[in-house]
């Protein structure tokens, strides 16, 4: 199969901003952090009050009603023709990657489609429409980089979150050995699989402690959830941060 061609738009006006759960609730300072960013490059960002999750939770359990009744209540609430730009690979494979398949044959397929061409994962917004360039106005240091599943296989925007962070003149980006490997959340799998969730993210803390870096940089905050509270628990002391706070911090002055 013929991996399909992304078309990228022109540098837009506005844009909306899709918060994420996690986001949301427990790292709001990596959303105001994102939302920074992209009003630095000169747009007006919509966050409709209106929104709620993107439905992958449902979906992953194997409950596909319910999470087209959430989907359909994001291409309800973003309805503009404006760009959807979402700071989780996971979140945005969601509603790029499944939304289409969640509405097949239904009322809604060609809006679902419509919609699906409008997501943006954060890091692929700066780098691909915006081509931001970026001035390190921090210390040295070293980081590492955590590639969630769908940021790395779903959406694939890895190397575009890595572009940014090597735009950074004054830190060293040190890879994972196991970068490829699942941290072990997987949403609803976590709690379901405990045993070999736990298992997984010994294995990627591990990893992290052995690159010698004392944060661990990511696109998505679910992941980071799980590999810091994993770490704390253990009393290890790995630092986890998301992307757009990490890199609004080391070029705000």
């Amino acid at each position: 199969m013929t991996k399909e061609i992304r078309q990228y738009p022109s540098k837009p006006d506005k844009v909306y901003f899709f918060g994420t759960c996690v986001l949301d609730l427990i790292y709001p300072d990596a959303g105001i952090a994102a939302i920074q960013l992209l009003e630095r490059e000169g747009l007006e960002v919509i966050f409709p009050q209106d929104q709620s999750c993107c439905g992958q939770p449902a979906f992953n359990s194997g409950f596909p009603d319910e999470a087209r009744q959430v989907a359909r209540k994001q291409i309800r609430v973003f309805h503009r023709d404006y760009p959807i730009v979402v700071p989780s690979g996971s979140c945005a494979g969601m509603m790029r990657c499944h939304y289409p398949e969640l509405f097949e044959g239904t009322e809604l397929q060609a809006a679902a489609k419509k919609f699906t061409g409008r997501v943006f994962e954060l890091t692929e917004f700066l780098t691909r429409v915006l081509q931001v360039k970026l001035e390190d106005l921090g210390a040295p240091m070293q980081v590492t980089w955590h590639s969630s599943c769908h940021a790395l296989r779903e959406m694939g925007v890895i190397e575009d979150s890595k572009s940014l962070l090597r735009q950074l003149i004054n830190v060293e980006l040190v890879e994972l050995h196991n970068e490829k490997e699942c941290c072990g959340f997987g949403g609803t799998f976590s709690v379901k699989h405990p045993e070999i969730s736990g298992s997984m993210v010994r294995d990627k803390i591990d990893d992290i402690q052995a690159t010698g870096a004392p944060v661990v940089i990511s696109g998505d905050c679910a992941c980071l959830l799980h590999i810091t509270g994993a770490a704390e628990k253990r009393k290890l002391p790995v630092k986890g941060r998301h992307i757009a706070e990490f890199i609004w911090e080391r070029t705000h002055a």
